[in-house]
């Protein structure tokens, strides 16, 4: 079958000839820690420093006997270390067990019984026999880490084995250059915040956005647009950005829809994942690399993906102007188990449409057309999923008529909005209402502000959302709200012990996880990294008015 757009081939070589060369600098253990069991601690574990890292090229190790490195903060590489047999002869191989581990739970729980829903692949442990020493052993894979932790499994009678000479290999296709200190002088906890989340940014800036370092490893679309937003106000990494969105259009499915999640190895190719909120996010997240590139030529072309976008979305708004979630897409927004999506998704949607229309605009001016075909032109004339094909002409009284409708339909008479048959107030719905403009600034700051006081209300369960609600906050003018979210929130981690922020963070269970295992959780992920993009847009207390830091 054909691609559905005929320049999809010619746009996975553009992304192809994007692809950047990684930066590789030499990272270096700062001690030895080792973990020990406190209640009061990040998932019941802290660790403890301990002596004799200078000692270790000189101590001989034997069966049972190892030790934990600390790097000092999250590191993405290749590890590599140094070995030697110390007493008679080496007349066996000598067998050494690798844990990588981004927190200290890591390194102190076993990984089996494996419990969780992912592949037990992803877990950072390696068992590897060296047969002739000395030598310099070199792990093949890529790890994303702060601790090693190495266990001498079995030598012989004969001989023991010196280790020594660690080292990580890190890369990453972020310059450090590239990046200006923030415009005003921050407090300290805002410099940790700034300093935190583009270490965050870093570690998943590879040869695309990706998603997490340790997991997963991919580009997903909904992560991509929130990195490239800290990724404008820092690294100014365009070409990445460009990269992705070109490999996203380039392998879009044979009826035009993106899909959430791409991979690169051993070729580019399509994702098994179609999350519909996602999808409707290609529009805006083109707008935004636009703006801040000014590369307006590639917004034009990769025009018809983003349009075709909204047929699948608005395939499921009725004539009453109202969003049904069908039950047959993944509609992510959060990953809170018992969220209501509807009236979330709703809001998304017309956040979508405005910004489409933003976009039409500002190619109108930059390029003279919003598409070829011109500003006018509808998106294909087949349908999406039993839907009309979507025409930008209907799209400003559709938002009216999604906004009078959601106001009437799901607004209570305390101003926040119940999504679903069982009335459910969410922190997501009262966000994106807020986001799409169905809730004026003053509305929306009156219903966020309502948001803490309600013990029913269902708050975020990760960053990703967490960043709409700062977002939202914004919009809505209340600043030291938004400030003081990123001070708790973000601000947690940070007590907790990140030097990166995490793929999921809940201040009331810091061992939550979407996959039945904390263990397999991401601390290192991409969509948690933008506390450097509201801290550079100026969004951040000055010196004068800071209050108690980290210890």
């Amino acid at each position: 079958m054909p691609p559905y757009y005929p320049d999809q081939p010619r746009w996975v070589d553009i992304a192809e000839s994007l692809k950047p060369t990684l930066r590789v600098t030499e990272a270096l253990p700062r001690g030895l820690v080792e973990p020990v069991a406190d209640a009061a601690a990040f998932q019941g574990w802290r660790m403890r420093p301990v002596e004799g890292l200078a000692a270790l090229p000189t101590k001989a190790l034997g069966a049972g006997e190892g030790f934990t490195l600390d790097f000092g903060e999250h590191v993405v590489g290749t590890f590599r270390m140094k070995l030697k047999a110390v007493g008679l002869a080496q007349d066996a191989p000598v067998r050494i067990k690798f844990i990588f581990a981004e927190v200290p739970a890591e390194t102190a729980e076993p990984f089996d019984p494996y419990p969780g829903q992912l592949s037990r692949a992803w877990l950072q442990d390696e068992v590897v026999n060296v047969d002739v020493l000395p030598c310099t052993l070199r792990l093949p894979r890529r790890y994303a880490f702060r601790y090693v932790k190495i266990e001498v499994l079995a030598t012989s009678p004969c001989f023991r084995v010196a280790l020594a000479d660690f080292a990580c290999d890190t890369v990453t296709s972020a310059d450090p250059a590239a990046v200006a200190p923030p415009s005003e002088a921050l407090p300290p906890e805002f410099q940790e915040l700034d300093r935190v989340s583009l270490r965050t940014l870093r570690n998943c800036m590879l040869t695309v956005f990706e998603d997490g370092p340790k997991r997963d490893r991919r580009l997903w679309l909904g992560d991509l647009r929130l990195q490239a937003l800290t990724n404008y106000a820092s690294f100014r990494n365009f070409a990445l950005v460009k990269r992705c969105l070109y490999l996203f259009a380039g392998l879009a499915r044979e009826d035009g829809l993106v899909a959430s999640c791409v991979y690169e190895v051993p070729e580019p190719a399509i994702g098994h994942c179609f999350i519909l909120d996602y999808a409707a996010l290609f529009g805006p997240a083109l707008l935004d690399y636009a703006e801040a590139s000014g590369d307006w030529a590639a917004a034009r072309e990769l025009w018809p993906v983003a349009l075709r976008q909204m047929d699948f979305v608005l395939a499921h708004v009725g004539a009453d102007g109202l969003f049904v979630d069908p039950g047959t897409w993944w509609i992510f927004i959060d990953w809170h188990a018992g969220l209501e999506k509807t009236v979330s998704m709703h809001g998304l949607a017309v956040y979508a449409l405005r910004r489409m229309l933003a976009l039409a605009k500002a190619l109108s001016e930059h390029c003279g057309t919003a598409a070829p075909g011109g500003a006018e032109r509808q998106s294909h004339t087949h349908t999406a999923e039993g839907g009309g094909a979507t025409g930008l002409a209907s799209f400003p009284a559709l938002i009216e008529r999604m906004t009078v409708a959601a106001r009437k339909a799901w607004r209570d008479a305390s101003g926040l909005f119940a999504s679903g048959t069982k009335r459910q107030i969410s922190w997501a719905s009262q966000a994106w209402m807020v986001l799409g403009g169905v809730l004026s600034p003053t509305e929306g700051a009156a219903a966020l502000k309502a948001l803490p006081g309600r013990a029913d209300a269902i708050p975020p369960a990760g960053p990703y959302l967490y960043h709409h609600v700062v977002e939202a906050m914004l919009a809505c003018g209340l600043r030291d709200e938004a400030v003081a979210l990123l001070q708790s929130y973000w601000g947690g981690m940070l007590r907790a012990g990140a030097t990166t922020f995490f793929e999921v963070y809940d201040p009331a269970d810091d061992r939550l996880s979407p996959y039945r295992s904390p263990l397999i959780n991401s601390y290192c992920h991409a969509w948690s990294c933008t506390p450097a993009y509201f801290i550079r847009k100026g969004f951040a207390p000055p010196p004068a008015t800071r209050t108690a830091t980290r210890t």
